[in-house]
């Protein structure tokens, strides 16, 4: 079996190479992002542990030893799931790797809102020392809390909000709460809309292209924020950018943005009220080594034949099975 890492930008694969060593396999490091970079490097790859590179129909026919495909994170935007699943090709990820992280960013980012923590810095640093400017601020346990997006991540997010006094309600049309979910109160998408102060996001990109948009943004309370931790292009960012000029919503925070990374030249950067970090709320020392070492265990798991933990998808018939038909 031949593994490549199609492209990572992390600064090693040690973690990778020792877990993959220790079943007996061996791994090779490439730098291969498009199509034809990862035709031209891999082409004779049967396992591809990705990041970035584009894994479309094209590239999995080029490909003709191709039997599975592991990314390094939870979205496979990427991969073109539907031509590997026709092609018999398992597509797997690790949701998990970085859930805690992902709430944890999401958290800090609504209470810098709220707190107004980092307008009254520069304010305090810049030009005065007068904590008027900040008003209004309102007390959490006064504050609601919409959650778009009841997986891992937002479960993990409404449990430190309602730790810290917010009322959270929550929508998604593909879980249903538990007992232990007592927390959140599910409400319908027009109803978290109009009735939050904070709405964030928690959903994958496929099918979800521009959710928040300009009529979205439009019915939020003038006095509400938003939160994207998820992924670039859930926000119409030409919408946001009118509803921040127009102050139909009072502010933002984003990790995920279109065209990562991107320009200090954005429209957006404009924005006091708007808080951008550089997609990293996944990001821990502990969450990084654990990424790393999971890749490598799924693919050790595909190899042997083993169920893997994460499949994103479910050919009929895996390339490479003795029951395979021409």
């Amino acid at each position: 079996m031949k593994i490549y890492i199609t492209d990572c930008d992390h600064k090693n694969i040690d973690i990778e190479t020792k877990t993959l060593s220790k079943a007996g396999l061996d791994v090779s490091w490439k730098s291969a992002i498009s199509e034809e970079e990862v035709i031209d490097q891999c082409s004779d790859g049967d396992v591809f542990i990705v990041q970035y590179a584009k894994i479309t129909e094209k590239v999995m026919k080029a490909c003709k030893n191709l039997k599975f495909i592991v990314r390094y994170g939870v979205g496979v935007d990427s991969i073109d799931v539907a031509a590997a699943s026709k092609l018999g090709i398992q597509v797997g990820n690790v949701p998990d790797y970085g859930m805690n992280e992902v709430a944890d960013q999401a958290i800090s980012l609504m209470l810098a809102l709220e707190r107004k923590i980092v307008v009254m810095n520069n304010q305090v640093k810049k030009t005065e020392w007068d904590y008027k400017v900040a008003i209004p601020i309102h007390r959490f346990s006064e504050q609601t809390v919409g959650i778009i997006g009841l997986g891992r991540i937002g479960r993990c997010f409404a449990r430190r909000a309602t730790a810290l006094g917010f009322n959270v309600i929550g929508y998604d049309p593909y879980y249903d709460l538990k007992p232990e979910d007592s927390n959140i109160k599910k409400v319908s998408l027009s109803e978290l809309i109009t009735s939050s102060d904070v709405i964030t996001l928690h959903i994958p990109l496929d099918g979800n292209e521009n959710i928040i948009d300009a009529n979205v943004l439009s019915k939020m309370k003038n006095s509400s924020y938003l939160i994207n931790v998820a992924r670039g292009g859930l926000i119409d960012e030409k919408a946001l950018n009118d509803a921040l000029t127009n102050k139909e919503i009072a502010g933002a925070a984003l990790d995920c943005m279109m065209d990562e990374p991107v320009s200090k030249s954005n429209l957006l950067f404009k924005h006091d009220n708007l808080l951008v970090t550089p997609h990293m709320a996944w990001y821990s020392e502990e969450a990084s080594e654990e990424l790393k070492r999971k890749v490598a265990e799924e693919t050790i798991r595909f190899i042997k034949g083993e169920k893997i933990h994460y499949p994103i998808n479910n050919p009929i018939c895996l390339k490479g099975d003795n029951n395979e038909q021409n």
